[in-house]
């Protein structure tokens, strides 16, 4: 499949988002090839933002690669524990990112379990290996050492375009997980997923 060029993450992080499920990230790691459908993500709009590390405008070491060309990874360590990955779109100096936040897994799923096994008491069924934002980084081996790239000529991470784009009527919308309280964008709809897959971090409510 083809790697996603520079043009398709120069928009908004909220039109790219939805455009991000059903593409494969890439990560190749020690030779080895391992990658997932992206079925899970957050769209984070920048300095105006309220949960955007980059809300009024805040700029630092940390979170600098938020300002670069569209098409950078922003990669972050959260909570003492694990790490997040973005991708940075917008233009340049314009802090706008996705974040990804579940995949399902196709090349090197053994490699991504044995990645995840670390502190694990069972097994993990596959569809636990990338079900989340820090958990796809583990299995993939995705930290800091990544924050920057340009995922358009990287050879170690990069995006693979669908051969067909997943339909919006195949998508759902809900807020981001774990935004707090008491803003107005805690309410906004900026997580897209394929509701219908095994794989999210968080299940869609049933109606």
């Amino acid at each position: 499949m083809p790697r996603a060029p520079r043009s398709f993450f120069s928009t908004t992080s909220e039109a790219l988002a939805p455009k991000l499920l059903g593409c494969t990230l890439v990560r190749m790691q020690n030779g080895a090839r391992l990658s997932g459908m992206i079925v899970e993500v957050e769209a984070y709009a920048g300095v105006k933002d309220t949960a955007s590390h980059a809300f009024g405008g805040r700029r630092g070491p940390k979170n600098e690669a938020m300002y670069a060309q569209p098409g950078t990874a922003y990669v972050y360590f959260t909570y003492g524990m694990h790490f997040c990955m973005n991708i940075v779109c917008g233009e340049v100096g314009q802090p706008l990112a996705v974040l990804l936040r579940a995949l399902e897994p196709l090349d090197g799923v053994e490699v991504m379990r044995a990645a995840r096994a670390a502190g694990q008491r069972k097994p993990l069924r596959d569809t636990d290996l990338c079900s989340g934002p820090g958990k796809l980084c583990k299995a993939l081996g995705i930290n800091r050492d990544l924050n920057g790239v340009d995922m358009v000529k990287n050879a170690e991470l990069w995006l693979e375009l669908p051969r067909a784009r997943v339909p919006r009527s195949a998508m759902a919308r809900t807020p981001r997980i774990g935004i707090g309280t008491g803003h107005g964008w805690a309410e906004k709809p900026l997580r897209w997923l394929i509701p219908g897959s095994k794989h999210l971090s968080v299940p869609v409510p049933r109606a």
